[in-house]
């Protein structure tokens, strides 16, 4: 665009220069051919030679002044001036010199300061005008008539393309504001979008440590749940065996030992593999529940108790692992610390909701004792907790030293997905 804009300039330049020269020379060639038409005297041919070679002579002196005097001022205003006054004169003795004359229809604005250009417009109407009749002075009341006829409208069309300029100059002004400012309105834009990108960069790379982050603590709450669940009991089941004096009862602990390792095993590929519990692989959560329950009174000796209220429905995968993880670590809690003689584990489907409350009568806690660590980031209740915020539900630990512990689980129910 700059580049265009230049070089309009320089062929605006370059007619601005040449222009009158051309005018001129074409106004002398019809002139000269006109003198018979006008009555045109010798003395008056010499007084058109003589100002012809002046306005040659102008205008070679303008064509070196201009160019260290590109803005309008006193210089161009007494070019425009001399140059309007040979004109006149020139039209004067043949009309048809007004070819040089009209020039300065097309020069005011760029020779003249704003306050004369309408002065320079005028005076070159009164030339152009006489020129239309004929040539001046007007011939009698007729041609003054005529020529005071011509000067008004020439003047109503100078003012009506005027008005049209300056409307065509503030439409161009505010094009080329709107233009600058939807230039620096896209640079900010295109800061904008960089700074997004950068942003989304700085959130992928949070979001990729926040993943592995996740998944860590899922592998360790899996491992806490199932593997070092199991190991437990398993140590305990050998414990037992290589104790005992009976031989029945040896090889009933080692079966369970066994059986315990193949569950611990199982539980430790799904891990890895990020699967349902083993215990959910064939069964709904309720019949989960049930078994996990009755297994447990076995290993641990407690009387346990299993109920369902509501209508049962099939549940998302990851509502049923969750509460199952609970009610895997609410029951290890209880075999390892509360010495209850009794535990009641009840599901209850309840619309949009769903509860699992676990509840035993053993020695019970004070729950504003716990460490900070259990309470928030160890793998017992507070892991509980953390399993059940991931799929937006809570975890509320009930108890008061000797009137046993109360654990509710509380979740959305998601139904599984067909």
């Amino acid at each position: 665009m700059t580049t265009d804009s230049t070089a309009v300039d320089q062929r605006l330049a370059q007619l601005h220069y040449w222009g009158p020269y051309a005018l001129l020379a074409f106004g002398t060639i019809i002139s000269a051919a006109t003198t018979d038409t006008f009555d045109i005297g010798t003395a008056q041919m010499y007084e058109g030679v003589v100002l012809v070679v002046a306005a040659v002579a102008l205008q070679l002196w303008w064509g070196r002044a201009a160019r260290s005097r590109p803005e309008p001022g006193v210089a161009s205003t007494a070019y425009y001036a001399v140059r309007w006054g040979i004109g006149f004169w020139l039209c004067w003795l043949n009309p048809f010199w007004s070819f040089y004359a009209v020039i300065g229809y097309f020069t005011a604005e760029r020779l003249l300061p704003r306050r004369l250009i309408r002065v320079g417009l005028f005076a070159t109407a009164v030339t152009m005008s006489g020129s239309y009749i004929g040539g001046l002075p007007p011939k009698g009341a007729g041609g003054w008539a005529l020529f005071g006829g011509l000067l008004v409208v020439s003047l109503i069309l100078l003012v009506a393309f005027m008005r049209l300029a300056e409307l065509e100059d503030e439409r161009t002004r505010k094009q080329a504001a709107t233009i600058e400012e939807l230039a620096r309105t896209n640079t900010r834009l295109q800061q904008a979008l960089d700074e997004n990108a950068a942003l989304h960069a700085q959130l992928l790379v949070q979001a990729r440590e926040a993943g592995v982050s996740d998944e860590r603590r899922r592998m360790a709450a899996e491992i806490h749940d199932t593997i070092a669940q199991g190991l437990a009991g398993i140590i305990t089941q050998l414990q037992v065996a290589t104790t005992t004096k009976s031989p029945e009862t040896a090889a009933e602990h080692l079966a369970s030992a066994q059986t315990l390792a193949r569950h611990s095993l199982g539980e430790a590929r799904r891990s890895v593999q990020n699967l349902s519990p083993v215990a959910l692989a064939d069964d709904p959560l309720p019949e989960a529940l049930k078994k996990l329950v009755a297994d447990w009174s076995q290993q641990s000796g407690v009387r346990a108790e299993f109920t369902v209220t509501g209508t049962v429905e099939p549940l998302h995968d990851e509502v049923a692992a969750t509460l199952l993880r609970i009610a895997q670590e609410a029951l290890a809690n209880t075999a390892r610390h509360a010495a209850a003689t009794r535990v009641g584990v009840t599901l209850s489907y309840m619309g949009d909701d769903m509860a699992m409350d676990v509840r035993d009568d053993g020695r019970g806690f004070d729950p504003a004792q716990l460490p900070p660590a259990t309470t928030a980031g160890g793998f017992g209740l507070g892991g509980m907790c953390a399993r059940a915020e991931r799929i937006a539900g809570t975890v509320v630990v009930e108890s008061e030293p000797g009137q046993g512990t109360a654990v509710s689980a509380r979740v959305p129910l998601v139904r599984h997905e067909s």
